[in-house]
């Protein structure tokens, strides 16, 4: 079986779902409900981090982990560097760079500044089902990390 090459234009359509999926991945973990970050992977999709062997397969499993997230949680995510390779008109590979400011105990206001939690890369595998690109596999590589602050509670004013 022989495959046609892609055309300029289905190649920047694949590249431009795939940097999407990347941006939906982010805005869905900070300002959506985590748990359905599940839906942007394959049903058999998986997500790991190299540092520590965190593995996690399969769209229920992914809803869970996502899903449990602290609900007193603040984070803002930077995403950068997105390189798309699109393979063939069915599967494509990225790797972006990021950084995570993350705390928890977050009772709403503006957090003073502080240093990210986390900063390294992703390496994402693509695959496109029916009409729709998905991740198949999302892996992490920290270069910087480390625990997520938690914030004192606030203070009450004495009665």
């Amino acid at each position: 079986m022989t495959t046609e090459p892609l055309g300029p234009l289905e190649r920047l359509l694949a590249e431009r779902a795939c940097e999407r999926l990347i941006a939906e991945f982010v805005r869905r973990l900070d300002l959506g409900e985590p748990g359905t970050v599940a839906d942007l992977f394959t049903p058999d999709g998986v997500w790991e981090w190299a540092h520590d062997s965190r593995r996690v397969e399969g769209r229920d499993a992914l809803r869970a982990y996502f899903g449990s997230r602290p609900a007193d949680r603040l984070s803002r995510r930077m995403s950068t560097n997105v390189l798309v390779t699109v393979d063939s008109a069915t599967t494509a590979t990225a790797t972006s760079y990021f950084a995570t400011y993350r705390v928890d105990g977050y009772t709403g206001g503006i957090v003073p500044p502080r240093p990210p939690a986390n900063v390294g890369h992703y390496e994402d595998t693509f695959r496109k089902v029916g009409d729709e690109w998905l991740l198949a596999a999302r892996s992490l590589f920290l270069s910087f990390g480390g625990p997520t602050e938690r914030l004192a509670a606030p203070r009450r004013p004495a009665d």
